[in-house]
């Protein structure tokens, strides 16, 4: 072999290397920025989490770190003797199977319906068995308590009274047992009927707001944490 195509194959070596080398740098790079995990977050509720943009509306706003389950299911409550308790849905193990890093609860709405305010007695312990659901993971996530928008009519059947004077409390009480946060999206809502289309469910300009809501709550308790 001549010397010039010695020098020609060694030339195409280095080439190589040195493509390979770049390559690998980048990719270690990126390895070294991407978390380990994404950060699972589970939104439990009723139809205002299921039926609504909500849960969408939070994950873009919390960004490509966090990946996030939407675990709402329509018509469910706290109490757990009505027709429909959350605590008995499919979805509620499913949430728990998710193990996620951060829980998200916004229900009560509907124990403000007739056929359940005969259950609101019970209803602080059965939201505290609720929480003690997710508090038992593995994952031991961060719980938030969200107390739900107003209830602007009750053309839905749901008793806009019994809320505010009944179930507002309850969560409030709930909450305070269990020494968790609470993200207020009843009082920053109170004065925006328009993003109500029924009085009850979030038009998308009301999914956003409450989005908006829960992310700020989110970010200054990261902030607090962080200072700490």
């Amino acid at each position: 072999m001549n010397s010039k195509k010695r020098l020609l194959i060694l030339g195409l070596l280095i080439l190589v290397v040195s493509s390979l080398l770049t390559v690998l740098t980048m990719q270690a790079v990126e390895d070294r920025n991407r978390p380990a995990t994404k950060i699972r977050v589970a939104c439990v509720g009723d139809s205002i989490t299921q039926g609504s943009e909500y849960p969408n509306d939070l994950w873009m706003l919390l960004g490509s770190n966090y990946t996030l389950g939407n675990f709402g299911v329509n018509g469910t409550t706290v109490s757990i003797d009505s027709a429909k308790p959350y605590i008995k849905e499919t979805a509620f193990k499913s949430a728990q199977k998710f193990q996620p890093n951060i829980v998200i609860i916004m229900l009560g709405s509907n124990d403000a319906h007739p056929d359940d305010e005969q259950y609101n007695g019970s209803f602080v312990a059965n939201y505290i068995k609720l929480v003690n659901g997710f508090q038992g993971l593995a994952s031991k996530p961060a719980i938030w308590i969200v107390k739900p928008p107003p209830i602007f009519n009750n053309g839905t059947g749901i008793s806009t009274k019994f809320f505010d004077m009944s179930i507002i409390p309850n969560i409030e009480e709930a909450a305070n047992k269990l020494h968790l946060p609470v993200i207020d999206v009843y009082a920053t809502l109170a004065d925006h009927p328009e993003y109500f289309g029924d009085g009850v469910h979030p038009t998308l300009k009301g999914s956003e707001a409450i989005a908006g809501v829960i992310f700020d709550a989110l970010v200054s308790s990261k902030s607090q944490n962080t200072a700490d």
